[in-house]
């Protein structure tokens, strides 16, 4: 059905119910600004575009990202200067990032090695202190955020989680060699991780057909909601029963919310929700595992002397270094996540240990001076990038937006 455009006169009043009682329409651009808007888009095109764009929503117009009148980005929503500071900050946290890939690598090498030890002089039995249902856990939370940074395109991230979930793949098979997990569960296991990691890295690239990708969210976003409660369940037996109900809820319950999501049975506002859960499931699986591990130590004070000082300094480390890139580019979950893991995993833990008397005084203050500081420094030059008087304002921001 074609559609007559009736060029406006150069400056008249129209009323118009979806902007209010009457629009105010400037006059027709010139030639130069829609040679420079459009290039080489044939005049007449480019003057019709123009004058639609007038007379429609801006939800209904199409986005040009060749055009700088059309194009859109964060800044659009949220505008900076981008002077000086801010690129230099931008480019700071991208590094730091980069850099937590350091002590992660180095926060599972000592069990690697220790596991390959046990296994060559045949003490297997060593082995089986090693939770295995809390490693694959972590790995399903690894991958699952794997999928999130792909999207939101943080190559940082992405190289983080990643090297998350192969270094913790590879305790699992040493575990799965030592018989302390079941051959079955590590079967499975290494399909989910073969299958997600080659279609993570085919979506960065865009290799990957949108209805696969659908499939695979969809996937992790039931996983998670299933694995999540009966983790958080399995915490406190045996001051509960042991049960497998918790997972088999909410994994009906999380089959059943996705399938209307996809059938369109949702509201837009309920089948986002359902979008970001996979992410969000993801970091309370990390979020709980300190918990569990302060709910541990309370329950027997004498084994937290087996904990490793080291280990707990590493973690806190590494998702320090994230905190910076999280803050500045406004993800409420990536920050949630990496600044409770330092707080309460890592620094939470060393506390503990201090409390009992297995670090000394020196080392944990040191620590806790050295995160408070780096915390410090994160959200005054974030401020100082934005060019804001308070600190306090990018923390508003991240949590209700600008």
């Amino acid at each position: 059905m074609a559609m007559a455009i009736t060029t406006p006169p150069a400056l008249r009043l129209r009323q118009s119910p979806s902007h209010g009682p009457f629009r105010l329409f400037p006059p027709r651009p010139s030639r130069s600004l829609v040679a420079r808007a459009h290039g080489s888009i044939p005049m007449p095109l480019c003057r019709r575009l123009i004058t639609l764009n007038q007379y429609l929503p801006a939800s209904a117009i199409p986005r040009l990202r060749s055009s700088p009148l059309s194009a859109t980005s964060a800044d659009d929503v949220h505008p900076v200067d981008k002077g000086s500071n801010y690129q230099e900050w931008e480019s700071l946290t991208s590094r730091f990032a980069g850099a937590a890939n350091i002590p992660f690598l180095l926060l599972q090498l000592p069990q690697i090695i220790l596991n390959a030890r046990n296994l060559l002089s045949g003490n297997n039995a060593a082995l089986f202190a090693v939770p295995w249902l809390g490693m694959l856990t972590g790995l399903l939370g690894n991958l699952s955020l794997v999928s999130y940074f792909v999207e939101k395109k943080e190559t940082e991230a992405v190289i983080v989680q990643s090297l998350g979930v192969v270094s913790t793949y590879v305790v699992i098979a040493q575990l799965t060699m030592a018989q302390a997990m079941p051959l079955p569960q590590f079967a499975a296991t290494t399909v989910v991780v073969a299958l997600g990691l080659v279609v993570n890295f085919l979506n960065y690239f865009g290799w990957v057909d949108g209805a696969i990708w659908n499939l695979w969210e969809d996937f992790i976003t039931i996983g998670g909601l299933a694995v999540l409660p009966q983790v958080m369940w399995s915490t406190f037996v045996p001051f509960v029963p042991s049960s497998i109900l918790p997972g088999v809820i909410s994994f009906t319950l999380a089959a059943a919310t996705v399938i209307l999501a996809r059938t369109g049975k949702l509201s837009e506002k309920a089948t986002k929700l359902v979008g970001s859960l996979s992410g969000w499931t993801a970091t309370l699986l990390f979020m709980w595992m300190p918990v569990a591990q302060m709910w541990t130590n309370y329950l027997n004070p004498d084994n937290i002397r087996g904990l490793s000082s080291f280990t707990m300094l590493l973690s806190m480390m590494g998702n320090g270094l994230m905190i910076p890139r999280a803050l500045f580019i406004r993800d409420l979950m990536w920050f949630t996540g990496s600044t409770w893991a330092s707080f309460l995993q890592g620094w939470g833990n060393l506390f503990c240990m201090y409390s009992l008397n297995t670090i000394s005084r020196e080392f944990f203050f040191g620590t806790t001076i050295g995160l408070l500081l780096w915390t410090g420094m994160a959200l005054w030059r974030d401020s100082v990038a934005y060019g804001y008087n308070n600190p306090l304002r990018s923390i508003k921001e991240l949590a209700f937006g600008s």
